[in-house]
C-alpha cells in the first residue's frame, strides 16, 4: 500500500517538473527575424553606346632638330622671333664672324701664293724640258723641276683644303633653319657666349602633322598591330584625341609606328598615333588622352557603376529574387561612361539589381525596395545617360573602357574619372 502511494507521488512530481519546464519554454519570446535592408533598385536596360578605350599620351613632334653652335664665339645677330614659323635655309642666328672672316682671307691669300708658285715651277718644267731636248742642260735639272712642280701642286692642294675649312667655319657662324617648322624660345641672347657642339641655341620642330605617344599593355599588342596593318578610313573616328581642357580634337588620327620591344620595367609597348595639326592647336609636350574605339558599340546593357562590387578582380551585382531576397551574381563588364557601365555578360534586360545600399548586403539578405532611394529614384529606370532618361528609350552615350585588361589605360571618361 505504501509502495503504491510512493509511486503515485513520484509520477505526480515528475509531471509537475515537466510542466514547469514546458511552461518556461512556452513563455520565452521567439527571436525576431532581421529587418529588411532598405535599398534602391535599378531595372537593367539597354542604351546606345559607343565604347572607347582611353590611354594617357604625350604629344611629340614627328621631326625635331636642336640648333647648336658649331663654332665658338659670341652671338652677334638674331634674325628670328621666338616661336615663329621658319622656312628651310632661313637665316636665324649669327656668331661673331670677324675672326673667321680674317682667317678665311688669310688662307685665301696663301692659296693664291701657292698657285703662283705652281705657275712658276710649271714654266720652269716646260723651259727645262725644251732645253733638255736640245741637250743644252743636264736631264737631272729637268728631274728637279718636275719634283718642284709636284711639291707646288701639293702646296696648292693643302692651301685650298685649309681655305675650305675656313670657309666652313665662316659658314657655320651663320645658323640657318634646317627645315620648315616652328622655332622655340631661345635660351641665348645677343652677346651670349656659345661653344661649338655644346651650347643649345634653339629647337625647330615640325608642327603638322604631329604625333601622340601612348603605352599599351602586352595583351593589346595584336589588336594594335591589326589597326596598323588595316588602318581605318580617313573619316573613321577609331583614334580621337581629348585635350587637357576636356575638348575633343576634331580630326581623327592613325597609327604610324609601334615600338620594337616591350619595356621590361613597365610591361608596356609604345605606340605612336599621328594627327593632322592645322592651326598648330596641338603643341609638343602637351598631355592628352587618346580614345580608341572598341567593340562596345550599339545597344548594350548598362547599369550604374555603384551597383558593382569587386572581389579579387571580378565584378558582382546583387539581383532581386523571390520574397525580396537578393542573390550575388558575377558579371563581365565593358566600357564605362559617366556613372554607368556596360555589362557584356551576366544580366538580362529587365532584371532588377540593387543600385544603392550594396555595401550592407550579403547573399540571401532580404531587402526593402521601398526604403530610402527605392523605386522612383535612380533605381527604377530613372538614371540619365548621355543626357537622355534611360527609362524612356535608348540613349546615345560615349563610353570609355572599364580597364582590367591593361594597366596602361586611363580611367577617365568624357568628364568623369572612372570609379
Amino acid at each position: 500500500m505504501n509502495s503504491k502511494i510512493a509511486g503515485i507521488f513520484t509520477i505526480v512530481t515528475l509531471a509537475a517538473i515537466l510542466s514547469a519546464c514546458g511552461g518556461k519554454d512556452a513563455n520565452k519570446p521567439q527571436q525576431a527575424a532581421p529587418p529588411a535592408i532598405p535599398v534602391s533598385l535599378y531595372a537593367v536596360q539597354s542604351q546606345s553606346v559607343k565604347g572607347v578605350d582611353q590611354y594617357p599620351g604625350t604629344i611629340v613632334p614627328l621631326v625635331e632638330v636642336e640648333l647648336r653652335a658649331e663654332v665658338n664665339g659670341y652671338i652677334t645677330g638674331i634674325f628670328v622671333k621666338d616661336g615663329q614659323s621658319v622656312k628651310k635655309g632661313q637665316k636665324l642666328y649669327e656668331v661673331d664672324q670677324s675672326r673667321y672672316a680674317a682667317t678665311y682671307r688669310q688662307l685665301n691669300a696663301q692659296v693664291q701664293i701657292a698657285k703662283a708658285n705652281l705657275a712658276r715651277v710649271t714654266k720652269d718644267v716646260e723651259r727645262y724640258t725644251r732645253l733638255s731636248e736640245q741637250d743644252a742642260i743636264a736631264k737631272q735639272r729637268v728631274d728637279y723641276a718636275n719634283a718642284d712642280q709636284q711639291t707646288a701642286k701639293s702646296q696648292v692642294a693643302a692651301a685650298e683644303a685649309n681655305l675650305a675649312n675656313a670657309a666652313t667655319d665662316l659658314a657655320r657662324s651663320v645658323i640657318k633653319a634646317p627645315m620648315n617648322g616652328t622655332i622655340g624660345i631661345a635660351p641665348v641672347r645677343l652677346g651670349s657666349l656659345v661653344s661649338a657642339g655644346t651650347t643649345l641655341i634653339n629647337t625647330v620642330s615640325s608642327p603638322d602633322p604631329i604625333a601622340v605617344d601612348i603605352a599599351i599593355g602586352e595583351g593589346e599588342i595584336q589588336r594594335f598591330i591589326k589597326l596598323q596593318v588595316n588602318p581605318p578610313a580617313k573619316s573613321d573616328s577609331t583614334f580621337s584625341l581629348v585635350l587637357p581642357d576636356k575638348s575633343v580634337f576634331g580630326i581623327p588620327g592613325k597609327i604610324t609606328a609601334i615600338d620594337r620591344a616591350v619595356d621590361p620595367q613597365t610591361g608596356t609597348l609604345k605606340v605612336r598615333v599621328t594627327f593632322p595639326n592645322p592651326g598648330n592647336r596641338l603643341r609638343a609636350g602637351m598631355n592628352c588622352l587618346v580614345r580608341v574605339a572598341n567593340s562596345d558599340a550599339g545597344n548594350q546593357l548598362t547599369i550604374p557603376n555603384k551597383a558593382l562590387t569587386e572581389q579579387l578582380g571580378e565584378f558582382f551585382v546583387y539581383v532581386l529574387g523571390d520574397s525580396n531576397k537578393v542573390a550575388q551574381r558575377r558579371v563581365n563588364i565593358g566600357s564605362r561612361f559617366n556613372d554607368m557601365v556596360v555589362v557584356r555578360e551576366g544580366l538580362k534586360e529587365g532584371e532588377q539589381i540593387v543600385s544603392d545600399g550594396v555595401q550592407n548586403l550579403r547573399p540571401g539578405a532580404v531587402v526593402n525596395p521601398n526604403g530610402p532611394g527605392g523605386p522612383g529614384g535612380a533605381g527604377m529606370g530613372g538614371t540619365n545617360a548621355g543626357g537622355t532618361n534611360a527609362g524612356g528609350g535608348a540613349a546615345a552615350a560615349s563610353a570609355d573602357s572599364s580597364g582590367g585588361t591593361s594597366g596602361a589605360r586611363n580611367g577617365l571618361s568624357d568628364s568623369t574619372q572612372k570609379k
